[in-house]
């Protein structure tokens, strides 16, 4: 099944790339948007991998609705998988970190909800909120350019304003958690 999301997402991108006027009148959306970063620069791969084993919010951010989207670089997972492994865990132990979330559907959809906001919010709206509302139903307090989660860990916004047809991206450094 995986391998068949990744096929189809991968002919999402073919067809995005060699015939953007036909294929997505509208423009690219926050999946697409996030496949070509990735493409370029690899640094979404661990975000894409977890949207694909959550297939209702992959279709959600593909579809016409407006959203704010929070994406963590594969550095943030990669740290909060060294971090919920605990001290001196070995890669193995990593690992097996980061499998348990993309097998969790639960954790993985509380998680990855708790990164959108639903409408679009530019740079300069986030940065003057005090807090965003995601789709998990629980907020993120903001201070400048810096997303407080509901566990008290701080990440900062260091890439803002990426627009699609269907809202904006702005990329954070480390992975908020909502109560879980």
């Amino acid at each position: 099944m995986r391998y068949v999301s990744v096929l189809a997402i991968a002919l999402v991108v073919v067809i995005t790339l060699s015939a953007p006027a036909l294929a997505f009148a509208r423009g690219p959306t926050i999946v697409d948007t996030a496949l070509a970063v990735n493409g370029e620069t690899g640094e979404f791969s661990i975000l894409i991998a977890a949207l694909e084993a959550e297939e209702e919010l992959i279709e959600r951010l593909s579809a016409r609705g407006q959203y704010t989207v929070f994406a963590p670089t594969d550095a943030a997972f990669t740290a909060l998988f060294v971090e919920l492994a605990g001290d001196g865990a070995t890669e193995e132990q990593i690992n097996k970190v980061a499998q348990d979330i993309l097998d969790n559907p639960a954790l993985l959809s509380a998680v990855l909800s708790y990164h959108v906001a639903p409408g679009v919010r530019q740079a300069n709206a986030v940065t003057r909120a005090n807090r965003i509302n995601t789709l998990s139903g629980e907020f993120l307090r903001v201070s400048g350019a810096e997303l407080t989660d509901a566990q008290g860990r701080e990440a900062e916004i260091v890439n803002v304003d990426i627009r699609t047809s269907n809202g904006v991206i702005h990329v954070i450094d480390r992975v908020v958690l909502p109560m879980i």
